[in-house]
């Protein structure tokens, strides 16, 4: 009997030091590569954008482009890593185009109640 609780609290106390919070042991996250890309073209809304991105586990590299109002065309190439931090060269493409003509001021009507 004796012999029995002696090792019921020899297996209690093993058990209490190896988690001592009581947790489960923790694995060590690694980095994993991985690769995505994505792209949006609406002609209705002339909303074009898109981007590219992969890591090799260690480092991203990637570049994203943006249709812009001007008719210009913005991509960011960028590096980020441990070392460098984040670094971005920003190019445009064509020629910055403004409309002649512009349409009536937008507005927004009053609701009247505001906060108080």
């Amino acid at each position: 009997m004796i012999f029995q609780v002696a090792v019921a609290v020899l297996v209690v106390v093993v058990g209490a030091l190896a988690h001592p919070d009581g947790y489960e042991p923790a694995y060590p996250s690694e980095p994993l590569p991985y690769h995505f890309n994505y792209a949006v073209h609406d002609d209705y809304k002339g909303t074009h954008f898109g981007q590219n991105e992969k890591s090799d586990g260690d480092a991203v590299y990637g570049s994203y482009t943006v249709a812009l109002p001007d008719g210009r065309k913005q991509t960011v190439d960028y590096t980020a890593d441990h070392y460098k931090g984040f670094v971005a060269k920003v190019s445009y493409d064509g020629q910055a185009k403004h409309p002649k003509h512009y349409g009536p001021a937008v507005t927004f009507k009053q609701n009247g109640g505001g906060y108080h």
